[in-house]
């Protein structure tokens, strides 16, 4: 399909008893007991600093014997040490953690921390802020920087270098707040929004969002306006994980510290294996490297149906059918384990540019040449739906993650983005543009689009506001959106696909290698983990890069003639993608 040119150039529920994920051990609670009901938490019978262990100071050694003790295989051994007993609670073997404690005589929390944690997890607020903060005023700074970076406040846990202590207490209150809203505490939710949270002065938007809770009518309102899921789902685990890193590792560990420092590990090896394009993760007993031989690299298949240029392709989210379309106006789909036609939808007279698979598979949006989008029914093989509000090619569509509304997009400057539902009803609309192409991130929060004014639109979904707009000197031809909705990936018309973060719109990575000036070419993420881009070509070829490092990796001889216009990668089978192109032919 040829590329337009733009003509102008508290008090909480009951106690979740774990620490870092797993369940309180009697090592923990021997730890509790050790430390003191005193002030700072500190040992009634030894001078620890900070809450520490009986024997030791913020998980010190235990005498002055292992003072300088030997390193492992150069990693810090009480590093190591503590990490391990934190490991072997996780798993449950409480007893051999408690060994390991006595054997080393380091602990992997000190008691301060300790209490810290339980006073999170069990909802007592007024605890958790005496432990943080110890003996401190609670709206002054205080406290000390020691030579090693990290800020020590009087009496409370160690702090990070760069610890903002407002915005832990700022958290800490928020999920007081929302407590006290879920047991419908309103007056006492209301103290603490006007005099614990609003003292904070952090960010007066968040504020007037948590006073609007206030007006929810009930528990489950409450947790979808503010998603949230209640104090007795992960919210604690989750606050307390995100105040961890603030808080000093000398006196608390990030939760699960291993599993973390392991699956960086895994994905170093990822990232560095060119050709890996399986599910399955890499073991840690041996280096991992994918043969080149399991990588899909040829055609087995070529699929004639049509009996013109095909267009675009898209694989069914279960990964079980294909559909096919194009210029001769039909929509083929395809059963991917056969390869048989089992769906031929048709649209005489009327070139279909762009199909989308709904989130359940049941339908299929089209988006035609002659300003029709329809909606079908994918078994019955029925129109559903016929729109007929643009005024030109309709160029692009896409679900919402929830399947009860779509968008479509339009070169109809006057009706250039709609957002619709299933009964044809247009709930709102962008204006100012004309539209190439358009996607809806996986988690339903952005709509990007890309315009024939060499622009890039990113807006909110939800408050349907504008977020970020690029402008480039070259012509855009598609976007699309990874699964982990953190990336998008982008077409250009001089040669070139860009990679950019969809927070900040900015540039991650560039693809180079494959021609194209003049058609539409579309690009998408492919194989196990998206590690792969893939693209067409007007040169006949498909295109491979690796995602991470943005190494070419594969230059696929595609069809016979012209155009390879749209590639998709099968969302469930890694080694299977497909490609449309000028020839007639989808190749699989």
């Amino acid at each position: 399909m040829r590329l337009e040119k733009n003509p102008s150039n508290p008090q909480a529920s009951s106690a979740k008893p774990h620490s870092n994920g797993s369940s309180l051990s009697p090592l923990h609670k021997a730890a509790l007991i050790r430390s003191t009901n005193g002030t700072n938490g500190k040992s009634r019978s030894h001078n620890a600093t900070n809450g520490s262990a009986a024997a030791h100071a913020n998980g010190s050694t235990a005498s002055s014997s292992r003072a300088s003790p030997p390193d492992y295989f150069g990693h810090d051994r009480e590093e190591v040490t503590r990490i391990l007993i934190q490991t072997l609670m996780d798993l449950g073997y409480h007893t051999a953690a408690g060994t390991l404690t006595r054997e080393s005589g380091y602990e992997v929390e000190s008691p301060a921390a300790l209490a810290f944690r339980l006073a999170v997890l069990q909802g007592e607020w007024a605890d958790a802020e005496r432990f943080l903060l110890g003996d401190s005023s609670q709206d002054g700074e205080g406290g000390r920087d020691d030579d090693d970076g990290e800020h020590h406040l009087e009496g409370g846990l160690v702090l990070d270098a760069g610890a903002d202590k407002n915005q832990m207490l700022f958290s800490l209150r928020q999920q007081k707040y929302l407590e006290l809203l879920e047991e419908r505490d309103l007056g006492a939710a209301l103290m603490v929004l006007r005099q614990e949270l609003t003292p904070l002065h952090k960010d007066v938007g968040r504020l007037h969002a948590l006073s609007s809770l206030i007006m929810c009518q009930s528990a489950e309102d409450l947790k979808a306006q503010a998603d949230w899921d209640g104090a007795g789902g992960k919210s604690r685990d989750d606050l307390l994980s995100e105040l961890s890193k603030s808080i000093s590792p000398s006196v608390m560990i990030p939760p699960r510290r291993l599993a973390v420092l392991l699956h960086d590990v895994k994905q170093h090896q990822i990232a560095n294996c060119l050709y890996h394009n399986t599910n399955k993760s890499p073991s840690l007993y041996s280096e991992h490297m994918c043969d080149r031989s399991q990588f899909p690299s040829y055609a087995r298949l070529a699929l004639d149906e049509h009996n013109d240029e095909v267009w675009f392709l898209a694989f069914s989210h279960d990964g079980l059918r294909l559909g096919a379309t194009g210029k001769d106006g039909s929509i083929i789909i395809y059963d991917t384990s056969t390869f048989a036609v089992v769906q031929k939808l048709s649209a005489p007279n009327d070139a279909i540019a762009f199909v989308a698979w709904s989130p359940d598979d049941s339908k299929l949006l089209s988006c035609s040449n002659n300003h029709l989008a329809r909606v079908w029914d994918t078994q019955a093989g029925t129109c559903m739906l016929e729109l007929d509000r643009h005024k030109a090619e309709v160029s692009a569509g896409a679900w919402a993650p929830d399947g009860s509304t779509f968008v479509t997009g339009s070169l109809d400057r006057q009706l250039p983005m709609c957002l619709w539902d299933l009964e044809g009803e247009c709930l709102h609309t962008w204006s100012g543009y004309r539209i190439r192409d358009c996607s809806i991130s996986p988690d339903g929060r952005r709509l990007v689009a890309v315009t024939n004014e060499r622009k890039i639109y990113v807006y909110d979904l939800r408050t349907r506001e504008e977020e970020n707009c690029v402008t480039l000197r070259v012509d855009l031809t598609c976007v699309s959106i990874s699964r982990d909705s953190r990336y998008m990936l982008v077409n250009l018309s001089n040669n070139e696909i860009q990679l950019l973060d969809m927070n900040t719109a900015k540039v991650v990575r560039k693809f180079v290698g494959q021609k194209q000036g003049h058609f539409v070419i579309r690009s998408s993420f492919g194989g196990a983990g998206e590690n792969f881009v893939v693209s067409g070509s007007e040169d006949t070829r498909i295109y491979v890069w690796h995602k991470d490092n943005g190494t070419l990796l594969e230059t696929l001889e595609g069809h016979q003639f012209g155009c390879v216009n749209a590639v998709a990668w099968n969302p469930t089978n890694p080694g299977m993608f497909a490609s449309a192109g000028d020839d007639r032919k989808v190749r699989m």
